[in-house]
């Protein structure tokens, strides 16, 4: 008998392997529960990154880097420069939910495909529907990620500090990561916290 943690994945899950930069099309297919193994350039983006770029957006000005068709990593990575250049040393994610009153607004303008990060957005379901999944990285594991980057190849906005530069990195089969947002609407961090709560109240007695 299998034990209880076992990594075998039920019936329904699938796994996909994908390349920045992505089409519409090769997300769309893709379900909450499913794995993801992303190769390619991907973009760190953390709460200032944000609001710079919602800066940009809002007086018309073209960034430095390209969020066509982009994988944005909310994460805050420590680098050292060495001198055949930059290499990441941790590169963990962060909780998203800080970045969920922003993404909205940056998704107007951008086609960004795929949002990495940990603990889920809470309530943006319905803004990912036809543009974006989101997809869950194991927090406490910034060593691990390290070894899928293949290199640091250029450091956009310095003047904010290391972890909250823009970053492009690439990446070869990062993961696993879970889908934990759709881009059919479904939420399965929201439909965790539903059962739960339904299921607190009939022990409650409620």
């Amino acid at each position: 008998m299998l034990p209880s943690n076992s990594s075998n994945p039920p019936a329904s899950q699938k796994t996909y392997y994908l390349t920045t930069p992505l089409k519409f099309e090769d997300i769309q297919k893709i379900n909450t529960g499913d794995i993801v193994y992303l190769s390619g350039a991907v973009l760190t983006a953390r709460d200032e990154a944000h609001l710079r770029i919602m800066e940009f957006d809002k007086k018309n000005q073209p960034l430095p880097f390209d969020l066509e068709g982009a994988a944005v990593y909310h994460c805050g990575p420590v680098m050292e420069k060495t001198k055949s250049g930059w290499h990441a040393v941790a590169a963990g994610p962060t909780t998203s939910d800080r970045m969920t009153k922003m993404t909205p607004t940056i998704l107007d303008f951008h086609n960004i495909r795929i949002l990495i990060g940990k603990g889920g957005m809470e309530n943006i379901a319905e803004t990912l529907v036809g543009k974006c999944i989101y997809l869950s990285y194991t927090g406490g594991c910034a060593a691990l990620a390290v070894d899928m980057i293949q290199s640091v190849n250029r450091v956009d906005w310095e003047d904010l500090g290391m972890p909250e530069a823009v970053w492009e990195l690439t990446v070869k089969n990062f993961g696993p990561l879970v889908v934990g947002i759709d881009c059919h609407g479904n939420d399965l961090f929201g439909d965790v916290k539903t059962k739960a709560k339904k299921r607190f109240l009939e022990i409650a007695g409620k």
